[in-house]
């Protein structure tokens, strides 16, 4: 074996950790670029720090009830206390463990909702979009006629008549917004489909099933990803509000929507039981939102050159 040969795997890992750190700087100058992005991110691990570690965070049972402390005020207050720092409900449980607890709820909805409207809307799109002829226009009409449909009111009717269940919610986002995202697969792949690689791979000889997952799909990574951060943060609000109308998960669970639903009654006079559960809706969405922008710029080509 010669010199060069014994040489040949150190270099190729040396390749290997120079891109890796390449990647890291990158995205370090990216993210030092757009303090927006910093700030989201932050913000985003903070509620899945919360949602994960919530059993050892929360300082008592969300469902424990003590109506000796019923509307206690917050802990800043002349008569609040350190005890329960975002004071008590009309049951008297703790508002800071139900807040942290609900996290739960919402990226979980969010979560499996985007999860399930990505994947769905992702393979029907492609289909449509390299298909073209009769298989376009039969899916496309199918989702322009979801899409026309008032959407909170659409999922409103769905909830009402599949009943309250954690289950029943992350399938109708899940499925009423897929559209959404197979509209904006369908138009990439339209685009993708003329391009030098594809027609390659059709001169080659490869499937259509291989040129659409092997070739097309790879490169809606990026545009799919941006748009998920935008529709988890649309589904934690909807969530929110099927609670607030009491379509959402049982009144048994903590989550945002029931504790605003709770609350409502005691706006005026306790309004502290509704408005903490609404900031962590409110902190959630934002931080998503400035993640999602990042996103959209550190993926975009076409942005990263008008930033240069």
């Amino acid at each position: 074996m010669t010199p060069d040969e014994l040489t040949q795997p150190a270099d190729n890992l040396l390749d290997v950790e120079r891109t890796f750190s390449e990647r890291l700087a990158y995205i370090g100058r990216f993210f030092w670029r757009d303090k927006s992005g910093i700030i989201g991110l932050v913000m985003f691990f903070l509620v899945v720090f919360a949602a994960v570690f919530s059993p050892a965070i929360s300082p008592y049972n969300p469902l424990k009830q003590n109506l000796r402390d019923s509307k206690m005020l917050p802990a800043w207050t002349a008569e609040g206390s350190w005890d329960h720092p975002f004071g008590t409900d009309n049951l008297g449980r703790d508002i800071f463990s139900r807040v942290i607890y609900g996290a739960r709820v919402s990226l979980t909805v969010g979560f499996f909702g985007v999860l399930i409207a990505g994947t769905l809307g992702m393979v029907l799109g492609a289909i449509a979009g390299y298909a073209g002829g009769r298989i376009d226009s039969v899916i496309m009409g199918v989702i322009n006629l979801v899409l026309s449909l008032p959407y909170l009111l659409f999922v409103v009717f769905i909830a009402a008549i599949l009943g309250r269940s954690l289950i029943n919610v992350i399938l109708i986002f899940g499925i009423t917004d897929s559209p959404v995202f197979a509209r904006v697969t369908r138009g990439e792949v339209l685009r993708i489909r003329e391009s030098g690689y594809v027609e390659s791979a059709i001169s080659a000889g490869a499937r259509w099933p291989r040129i659409v997952f092997d070739h097309i799909i790879p490169n809606l990574i990026g545009p799919l990803i941006t748009l998920a951060t935008f529709e988890m943060s649309a589904m934690i609000f909807y969530e929110a509000g099927l609670g607030f109308l009491g379509l959402s998960v049982p009144p048994t669970v903590p989550s945002w929507g029931n504790m605003l639903a709770a609350g409502r009654k005691y706006l005026t006079s306790y309004p502290w039981i509704a408005t903490f559960p609404g900031l962590a809706i409110m902190f959630t969405s934002m931080g998503m939102n400035l993640l999602g922008d990042w996103l959209r710029d550190v993926l975009d080509p076409r942005l990263r050159r008008s930033r240069k």
